[in-house]
């Protein structure tokens, strides 16, 4: 199945490309989900739109990730959410959250979308998270949840 990306899907490619997948993964995961749509010669008009609207969100160089990177390195991240008595949380911490905290600390503007959440964040504590601010760059950032 030939498919039109629409957003960012981890180990298959960025928004405006064009793919080939098992008909089962495009008709059951990534169209109902809205990250990619069928390829027809009407589609293949949008991608320019679609890679235009990228270009405009991502971080326009390698040095400019590098930069930004270099400063989430630097920024400590706090997140203040309710917990339990042992500590665990109520809900879990989402990647709009730590978007969220990383405009509050004073560091550069993150799409969500980026930002990957390996394990679920559930416990008060430092846990890491990956940035991906360029296809060739990326990030580790340490947020510390703390309980409110």
């Amino acid at each position: 199945m030939k498919l039109i990306l629409t957003n960012e899907v981890t180990g298959l490619g960025a928004p405006g490309d064009v793919v080939e997948v098992k008909n089962g993964y495009g008709r059951n995961y990534l169209i109902p989900r809205g990250l990619a749509m069928r390829w027809t010669r009407g589609a293949e008009k949008q991608i320019d739109l679609i890679r235009r609207a990228r270009s405009a969100r991502d971080i326009r160089s390698l040095d400019d990730a590098r930069a930004a990177a270099r400063e989430l390195a630097a920024l400590t991240v706090r997140i203040r959410v309710r917990a339990g008595a042992a500590g665990r949380l109520f809900g879990s911490v989402s990647a709009s959250d730590i978007a969220d905290a990383v405009r509050a600390a004073g560091g550069p503007e993150l799409d969500r979308r980026r930002i990957e959440i390996a394990t679920p964040i559930r416990t008060v504590g430092t846990h890491q998270v990956t940035v991906r601010l360029h296809p060739e760059a990326t990030a580790t950032l340490d947020v510390e949840v703390a309980e409110a």
